[in-house]
């Protein structure tokens, strides 16, 4: 079915008042047309978007589908990495299928709700969970399957060795295996760090990208996350294991945290860089989890910037004793940005909307994306609708809440607030509450 989004703005480079129309046909747009004069087209399939902000749909790039929604089974009182571990570990141990199903649920609609139509969703697998992360995973992505690209991620996130003399791996592994195996499993991943050694951590690394490469799967690790400047970067394991098995370029790499990069001088990122050369290895970093648990996080802007190197940025988890603020918006990572990279230059809200849009898209190995912010002829019919928000800027440094999510060119979700004010000459009356209009 054709869908026409009207009196709409575009994130174009230079920042102008125009309006656009918008026509979408079999899930894609076939047209683009800037107004002279705002549209009164009426149509049962058209969306007046009476001046808002029209962007590329939005992505997690990373994000616990399990672990999601347990903070008031966490008492929090250090606040360290170790706590956390010890704190879900206790968590997931009284997991059932229910309880992931409605907590998972939610976390795929409240995200559809802010704009997201894909995401690389982790689920655990160890011999505390078994599968039944992975069975409810499996369950949510048939579920949501049309209106939201759920990528599900067999994870690691225990040790696949025992113990620090171990040289073969343990029942982890036995149970990751299985599950990449699956169907529906796109993504293999652990947390090489959680290993009682460092070469235990190679282990695991390798470990992983044989598994994936035998069943054609992307990668995620959780890697590097640390600030000692003694420790030796595991990203150069990854590269140099890489390039041993000639990996293929049509199945990702993805790094999230890499914390322990932001101690790189300027030479180290050019060697890094140069080290990666071809390899489709992308990095994401998790800001609301990284300030939490190290205080420090991959700097968005400064890397694009300076060295040309695009880092995606992701939820990664939502109230839990990893990340226990923070909502499930990706935009609102755009606005902590602009905080903690401390800018608000047009160039670098440009790179903060691209990196939970675009690069995070990329990020997880999707092939059919938009060309730029901007829509294009020929894109992908995914879509935000920020009503209320005239501009890129806006979008950034005050997010809207009222929003329209557009997949395949269907309306797949809309979040619409109702309002009303009481002051002292009594205007608040309530033949005068003010309520916010339908956006379409």
């Amino acid at each position: 079915m054709a869908l026409v989004i009207t009196n709409v703005r575009l994130a174009l480079p230079t920042q102008t008042n125009n309006l656009w129309r918008i026509e979408c046909s079999n899930g894609r747009v076939v047209s683009t047309q800037c107004l002279a004069s705002e549209d009164q087209l009426s149509s049962p399939t058209y969306i007046n978007a009476q001046g808002s902000l029209m962007l590329p749909s939005l992505c997690h790039s990373h994000i616990h589908l399990d672990k999601c929604f347990i903070l008031d089974r966490c008492e929090l009182s250090a606040g360290s990495f170790s706590e956390a571990m010890q704190l879900t570990n206790r968590a997931k141990a009284a997991f059932n299928l229910d309880d992931l199903y409605h907590r998972g649920y939610k976390l795929i609609r409240d995200s559809l709700e802010c704009g997201v139509t894909s995401m690389r969703a982790h689920v655990e697998i160890d011999t505390v969970v078994d599968f039944s992360c992975l069975e409810v995973g499996l369950r949510l992505n048939k579920i949501f399957r049309d209106v939201c690209d759920v990528q599900l991620a067999a994870f690691a996130q225990e040790p696949l060795f025992d113990a620090p003399g171990a040289t073969e791996p343990g029942r982890n592994y036995t149970l990751l295996v299985q599950a990449a195996e699956t169907p529906d499993i796109q993504v293999v991943g652990s947390a090489p760090y959680v290993e009682p050694t460092t070469e235990q951590a190679k282990a695991n690394i390798g470990l992983v990208l044989n598994l994936a490469k035998k069943c054609g799967c992307h990668v995620d690790f959780h890697l590097d996350y640390n600030l000692d400047p003694a420790s030796e970067p595991l990203i150069y394991e990854v590269i140099s294991a890489a390039k041993k098995l000639s990996w293929a370029r049509q199945h990702r790499i993805t790094i999230g945290h890499a914390t322990r990069l932001q101690l790189f001088t300027p030479d180290q990122w050019v060697d890094l860089i140069s080290a990666i050369g071809d390899l489709p290895i992308v990095f994401v970093g998790l800001p609301q989890s990284d300030m939490y648990i190290r205080g420090r996080t991959l700097e968005v802007p400064h890397l694009a910037n300076k060295y040309g190197l695009d880092v995606a940025m992701s939820v990664n988890n939502v109230q839990n004793a990893f990340t226990p603020q923070g909502s499930v918006d990706p935009l609102s990572l755009c606005t902590l940005g602009v905080a903690l990279f401390q800018s608000a230059t047009p160039n670098n809200v440009r790179t903060l909307v691209r990196s939970v849009t675009l690069t995070s898209k990329i990020a997880i190995g999707q092939k059919d994306i938009h060309q730029d912010l901007c829509i294009s002829t020929n894109d992908p019919a995914d879509f935000v609708i920020l009503h209320g928000t005239p501009n890129l800027q806006t979008a950034v440094l005050n997010p809207s809440y009222d929003r329209t999510t557009i997949r395949a060119g269907t309306v797949v979700a809309r979040r619409h607030t109702s309002r009303w004010f009481a002051d002292s000459a009594g205007i608040g009356s309530s033949s005068e509450i003010a309520h916010s209009n339908e956006s379409n």
